[in-house]
């Protein structure tokens, strides 16, 4: 089959990857698209996994203010060159985490940092709302479905991307480290807000709309989900 000019530019319109890459990808499917994008998505995770390692010191620190200067956010994000740090494509991947933040109000960056205490207090009120009446082997199986699904709450890396929920943060990350073609990091953010509640647990002031309180990491009582 033959590979158009045409075809090439729709799949890097829709992947980010590089001409030739498009023409390769295309080329090895014969011309089909969806197979030529899974294709480049797997070739971009393995680039991805060969960049983890390598050390990213540069970068920027996106600010994003909201709603009338009421709700403000900043976001570390790391790359390995200054030349990278200054492309459009890297300044607009740091402002859409920015505005990820603002939107979602993450706890914290991955599932690790979640501090185990804070599981523990999850996955044990996610037993009570389960009930003591299922075997312990189907019990651990719905509770590890329910923490996957806590995670995607309250974890950057974890949660739907707001402009394309069929990816998570932690796949527009990776898609930008092949597109890039340097490793990228998410180092840390922090998230203010003007005229929240008060948590009972720690005091710490917190949004209206929210299930989890940003400082302690407490369940707050909104009644059913």
């Amino acid at each position: 089959m033959v590979i158009t000019v045409d075809m090439v530019k729709e799949l890097r319109q829709q992947t980010g990857a590089g001409v030739l890459d498009c023409r390769n990808a295309l080329e090895e499917v014969e011309g089909d698209f969806e197979r030529a994008a899974e294709l480049l998505q797997k070739k971009g995770l393995a680039v991805a996994a060969k960049k983890a390692d390598r050390e990213a010191n540069n970068g920027l620190v996106e600010a994003y203010v909201h709603a009338g200067g009421k709700l403000g956010v900043l976001v570390e994000v790391n790359c390995e060159t200054d030349f990278v740090a200054r492309t459009e494509v890297f300044k607009e991947l740091a402002h859409d985490l920015a505005m990820q933040v603002a939107a979602t109000d993450p706890l914290y960056l991955t599932p690790e940092d979640i501090p185990p205490e804070v599981i523990e207090r999850e996955r044990q009120w996610q037993r009570e709302q389960v009930g003591d009446d299922k075997p312990e082997e189907i019990m651990d199986k719905i509770l590890e479905g329910k923490l996957r699904k806590y995670h995607q709450e309250v974890c950057l890396m974890e949660q739907p991307f707001i402009k394309d929920d069929e990816i998570t943060v932690r796949e527009l990350v990776v898609d930008h480290i092949a597109k890039l073609g340097e490793n990228i990091k998410v180092r840390r953010f922090a998230r203010f807000e003007l005229e929240g509640e008060i948590c009972p647990q720690c005091s710490s002031s917190i949004r209206s709309d929210v299930q989890f309180c940003g400082s302690c990491g407490c369940r707050l009582d909104r009644g059913p989900e």
